[in-house]
């Protein structure tokens, strides 16, 4: 399986953001991109990924690719799933997720927590532009790639992600936005497979 973390600091824990302006609300229009840029085939879904969008360091939306219906490649249908996952956010008691609808849950669990639970079955990677280039590293079998959404991750975050991360992987020589990133990590392995 493949895992996505998307660290988004300042992005909405709650429900109360538009879904006419998604760049104000935390730059939901890029976490909805991510979204889309992991699961999303010509034809079809990725089974195989799930990917975790860490919000305000308080609660992780998880989209699960085996149990997924309804994603579409539009920023606002997506950003909408993130707004139903957040309007259950009361619901949300402990590490116990609540399940909002097929393959979309939400988590009250920080990047700490998050990183815990996937290093269980995960090899974690920061995805960085200071890291070792892709085509010198072999891809890993049962990878989770960590990157950030539109900021560089803050300092206690970095701290975190070195307690968890086998290395940092730079995908190439120019900085991509976090999306880009998904697909070309995806591209890599695919490749490698």
């Amino acid at each position: 399986m493949r895992q996505f973390i998307v660290v988004a600091r300042s992005g909405p824990t709650t429900a109360d953001f538009s879904l006419d302006d998604l760049p104000a609300a935390g730059r939901v229009d890029l976490l909805a991109r991510c979204v889309t840029a992991s699961f999303l085939l010509s034809h079809g879904l990725r089974e195989d990924v799930r990917t975790h969008l860490v919000l305000g360091d308080e609660f992780t939306v998880r989209f699960e690719g085996r149990e997924l219906r309804g994603l579409h490649p539009d920023e606002r249908s997506t950003a909408a799933l993130i707004r139903n996952a957040l309007s259950e956010r009361e619901e949300a008691i402990g590490q116990i997720p609540v399940e909002i609808s097929a393959g979309v849950s939400l988590v009250r669990m920080d990047l700490d927590a998050t990183l815990a639970e996937v290093s269980s079955n995960s090899q974690i990677y920061r995805l960085h532009p200071d890291g070792a280039p892709k085509a010198e590293v072999s891809p890993p079998e049962s990878p989770a790639f960590v990157l950030s959404n539109h900021r560089e991750f803050e300092a206690e975050d970095a701290e975190i992600i070195v307690e968890y991360a086998e290395g940092e992987i730079c995908l190439g020589p120019e900085a991509i936005h976090a999306d880009h990133a998904i697909a070309v990590a995806h591209n890599w392995l695919d490749v490698a497979e």
